[in-house]
């Protein structure tokens, strides 16, 4: 497998935030079928967090619930860009609810993180995180009027959004102070990550007990979140190919598609062109619950990146 360059820390978190931008406008729906509702699931004086619970048929039919997380650098994003438009109406398609979540924007007019000071980065993936707990609570606590399926919940996230989503299962796994506020029991039923990482102050991620059957897709040559591992001492930000081979050592049921020569792309094509892996990943990993451990070494030849990195940052 071909090596990528690693740029320094303030590099890579400058780029993250100036580059990955989620489209705007709102999810068009693909027929008449298709409902949302929208809720408030969090409100104190500086912040009202909602979330949209896009469904077919009525509202309190129980249904797995995919809880998906919007990506844009914690700096900036929307829970419906139309960025998500044929995941969330193929998932609906296909008898599943989908539920996309408000979180607050920890980076949101705060300084960059450094290699030597990412505590405004860690500040604003557990705040993400926080948020995430708070919507899924809420989800459990009214489950039979929005019918929610609380033993079929499944998070799903892009960039900022999959970080978040891997760090709310890593945290839950692990019983933190931040899980806390969840029924003990409770635990989500799988993660589907676009493009996320997970930052640990405690050396090399290990977990408690077993993660939910993992999803990761990552472009071998993202420089926006890491595709390998980016460490300092105890501190580090551990990308797809790292937890892949977490989960391969301790044997954690895994699906890792790695593309060759992509960025951060790969943060936004899965949603469009993975469409069917998606399906057969929830299908078989987590309905049926089959313990595979799956590795794709994909390459499209004809495919050309669409992301680039400023000739300054290479100097």
């Amino acid at each position: 497998m071909p090596k990528t360059k690693i740029y320094p820390l303030s590099i890579l978190f400058l780029l993250f935030l100036c580059c990955w931008l989620p489209s705007r406008g709102q999810i068009v729906l693909k027929d008449k079928k298709y409902h949302v509702e929208t809720k408030i699931f969090s409100q104190t004086d500086s912040n009202t967090l909602k979330l949209d619970i896009y469904y077919r048929g009525e509202l309190n039919e129980p249904k797995p619930t995919v809880l998906f997380v919007f990506g844009g650098g914690f700096v900036t994003g929307r829970r419906d860009s139309k960025l998500f438009d044929q995941y969330f109406n193929t998932l609906i398609e296909h008898n599943y609810k989908v539920v996309s979540v408000d979180y607050r924007l920890g980076l949101k007019g705060k300084k960059f993180p450094t290699a030597f000071n990412t505590s405004s980065l860690k500040s604003a993936i557990d705040t993400a995180t926080t948020d995430v707990f708070n919507a899924t609570n809420y989800l459990i606590k009214n489950a039979k009027t929005l019918g929610i399926d609380t033993a079929m919940i499944i998070l799903s996230g892009s960039s900022a959004g999959a970080i978040t989503a891997l760090n709310a299962d890593y945290n839950k796994r692990n019983a933190s102070l931040l899980a806390a506020k969840l029924p003990l029991k409770f635990q989500y039923k799988g993660v589907i990550s676009f493009a996320g990482a997970i930052l640990s102050y405690k050396g090399a991620p290990k977990y408690a007990i077993p993660p939910a059957p993992t999803m990761l897709f990552h472009g071998t040559a993202d420089k926006l979140v890491p595709y390998n591992k980016v460490r300092l001492l105890n501190r580090g930000f551990f990308g797809s190919k790292y937890l892949a081979r977490v989960f391969k050592k301790n044997n954690y049921p895994y699906y890792f598609q790695y593309v060759q020569d992509m960025g951060h792309e790969i943060a936004g094509s899965p949603m469009t062109e993975n469409l069917p892996d998606i399906l057969w990943f929830i299908d078989q990993y987590i309905i049926k619950q089959k313990h595979y451990f799956m590795e794709v070494d994909f390459k499209d030849a004809d495919k050309k990146r669409t992301f680039s990195i400023p000739k300054s940052f290479k100097k």
